[in-house]
């Protein structure tokens, strides 16, 4: 599995993502990814599939440490209570003394971004998280957070796809020494059906979803955390690690549209000038 290595942390490129994936199913998904090889899990607290994970992680048999766990505090407990008591709260769910990687999953605009990040900075301090990060920051609030000085933002977690321009983003994360994770990688299957998409896979021999995958996966510093609870499709994203898109390829993908966001709740933040 290739690995992201940066200042703070070191982290496999590609990972599995849980949501929606609650109970036995997500078990499931969890025990057989590791089995395939997969050593990257990302879970939250909103997903309900804490102890889920955390059973996947145990029945696995795979040592703690061979593996990284990313999960994330919901946006309506952004206070140093409210954090100190989400991070405590998810490694009891998930029956570990510590993650990975802590994330602040959406922002808030009551929150105090300062506030925040010394709460951040105390979980890390204690040993309950090995890095800190952000997901959903828009380019400017993602600045500020950076450049506070108060913990190392190790990663951004932002929905990122051939479909949605993050460049802001990218250029960023790289700028700052951080990594930077990609929800919905593979356009929720929209990509099945795109012919442009369909003749690249065609010519590599490969899927519509590997080339989605690869084409995010190019980067050195980005990972991936595709949903699949399947054996086969779980193998097939690895696969995409493999793939090599060629400047012809490059070149179709980026005269596709680049403004088609999949998640947008009612809570996101001002995208172009949060």
């Amino acid at each position: 599995m290739p690995m992201i290595e940066t200042p703070h942390m070191r982290m496999p490129k590609l990972g599995l993502g849980t949501w929606p994936m609650k109970g036995a199913e997500c078990q499931a998904a969890v025990e057989s990814a590791i089995g395939l090889g997969y050593r990257h899990l990302d879970t939250a607290e909103m997903y309900g599939n804490e102890e889920a994970v955390g059973a996947g992680i145990a029945a696995s048999g795979v040592a703690r440490d061979a593996l990284f766990v990313t999960t994330k505090v919901w946006h309506d407990k952004l206070t140093p209570d409210g954090i100190r008591g989400a991070i405590a709260a998810s490694l009891a769910r998930l029956k570990l003394d510590h993650v990975d990687l802590f994330l602040i999953h959406w922002p808030n605009p009551a929150m105090d971004l300062d506030a925040c990040l010394r709460s951040l900075e105390a979980a890390r301090g204690a040993g309950l998280a090995r890095a800190v990060g952000v997901c959903n920051f828009p380019p400017k609030l993602f600045r500020r957070a950076l450049t506070a000085g108060i913990t190392p933002i190790a990663c951004l977690q932002v929905e990122h796809h051939i479909y949605l321009d993050q460049t802001p983003l990218l250029d960023l994360a790289r700028e700052h020494g951080a990594a930077f994770t990609c929800y919905s990688p593979t356009t929720k299957n929209a990509v099945a059906e795109d012919p442009a998409i369909r003749g690249i896979a065609q010519k590599h021999g490969a899927t519509p979803v590997q080339v989605a995958l690869a084409w995010v996966l190019r980067h050195p510093h980005v990972a991936a955390i595709p949903k699949s609870a399947g054996v086969l499709n779980q193998g097939a994203n690895l696969g995409a690690l493999a793939l090599r898109l060629d400047a012809e390829d490059l070149a179709t993908i980026a005269a596709l549209p680049k403004n088609r966001r999949l998640v947008n709740p009612a809570f996101a933040p001002d995208w172009e000038n949060g």
